[in-house]
């Protein structure tokens, strides 16, 4: 296994190179037609079956020993955030108004790190690795998408790992969960209904205004009163948009929103008790309503023997000390889909320091030797699990 740091090493400068190359040009969901240009292209050096144009931007490339065995999936996910970068990096956004400020560059640069020196190792260990590249993890979702399109088979895919930064966690840590990792995430659109009129005359009117602020306190009681209160559980209103002068009653008022848990009971519950509560209100106030509930990603699940496997690698690559089990996130992540398929295992790479940006974040940067973390551990897992 020692050759396996030894390949990581010297491939540093490739890591580098590719991650800036890919942070120049980011593009947003199902956009990325450059970065699945570059993606493409990288894979194709090194030899590998080439699939492009799964679910509009989504790359494949496939590792073939010619040895019969089962089939690892690597997967990094390709898109950016409509963010104008602000971090002064010589090789910054080209793109006005678009950056990688979730760090799926570094992801991309880890897998094909992995790619390039797997693919010096295939003596070494039987079956096949497939490395996933998905458009729209931001969303609205490319994971499913490539699903629908086949990509879980021919070969059929046996295992799944991926991984992500982490700036929760300290630089130069590596993150591994067994069982639930990130939350189920929806999003709904509500649009209430009222009559409009004078502001000195609310007795002739119903107040679209009023009835949405009760409808925003009354979803709060979804989780203080009607959810376990052991089981972690989010709604939450992030717009509310109503009125249009200080002296006129709003006739509508318009809502947007997430919900989020763990729980896959109370994820198919969500839009019904959204629904309930939304329509007693409205009913109560003389109001009308249209609800738009559009499910998003189930839980993020890692299967305990994989993470197992994760972890045993991550501690070759920077210690036991070094390997924690992070907090559960109520973040969503569309890996969620492919871990639904076979057994995974997505973990992190810390990337947290005193004073650096979160993810998400116009000045969002990282120290960049940290990536090889994750092409080590990408791997030695499909050594340990083909080997």
């Amino acid at each position: 296994m020692d050759a396996v740091s030894e390949l990581v090493k010297n491939l540093r400068e490739q890591v580098l190179a590719t991650r800036r190359d890919l942070h120049r040009i980011p593009e947003t969901g199902f956009n990325e037609a450059k970065t699945s240009m570059y993606v493409a292209e990288c894979l194709k050096s090194f030899g590998l079956e080439v699939q492009t144009g799964i679910a509009k931007h989504g790359v494949v490339g496939l590792l073939r020993t010619g040895q019969p065995g089962p089939t690892l999936m690597i997967r990094a996910d390709m898109d950016a955030l409509p963010i104008a970068e602000e971090t002064g990096l010589a090789f910054a956004s080209t793109h006005p108004g678009a950056m990688h400020a979730c760090g799926h560059d570094a992801n991309m640069s880890m897998a094909l790190g992995a790619a390039a020196v797997l693919t010096q190792l295939k003596t070494r260990f039987k079956g096949n690795v497939k490395f996933i590249f998905q458009p729209a993890e931001e969303g609205p979702g490319g994971a499913k998408p490539m699903i629908a399109a086949g990509v879980m088979e021919n070969p059929k895919v046996d295992y799944a790992i991926g991984c992500h930064l982490w700036a929760e966690r300290p630089e130069g840590c590596i993150g591994v969960r067994t069982g639930a990792f990130m939350a189920a995430m929806d999003r709904f659109d509500l649009k209430i209904i009222g009559k409009g009129g004078h502001g000195a005359q609310p007795h002739l009117c119903v107040d679209a205004l009023e009835v949405g602020a009760q409808v925003v306190a009354a979803l709060q009681r979804i989780v203080s009163r009607h959810t376990n209160p052991i089981e972690p559980a989010v709604v939450t209103v992030g717009t509310f948009h109503a009125g249009t002068a200080f002296n006129i009653t709003p006739a509508e008022a318009v809502l947007s929103g997430t919900t989020r848990t763990f729980n896959e009971e109370t994820w198919k519950s969500w839009e019904a008790r959204i629904d309930k509560v939304v329509h007693g209100v409205c009913a109560s106030m003389g109001a009308g309503y249209e609800l738009t509930y559009t499910p998003g990603y189930p839980p993020t699940v890692n299967d305990d023997r994989m993470a197992e496997v994760v972890r045993r690698c991550a501690v070759q690559v920077v210690g036991a000390e070094r390997v924690v089990k992070p907090e559960l996130s109520m973040g969503g992540e569309d890996m969620s889909f492919f871990l639904k398929h076979c057994p995974g295992c997505y973990y992190c790479i810390g990337v947290g320091r005193e004073g650096a940006a979160p993810l998400h974040n116009s000045k969002f940067d990282f120290k960049e030797d940290l990536m090889l973390l994750g092409v080590e551990t990408h791997c030695r897992v499909a050594l340990d699990l083909l080997g």
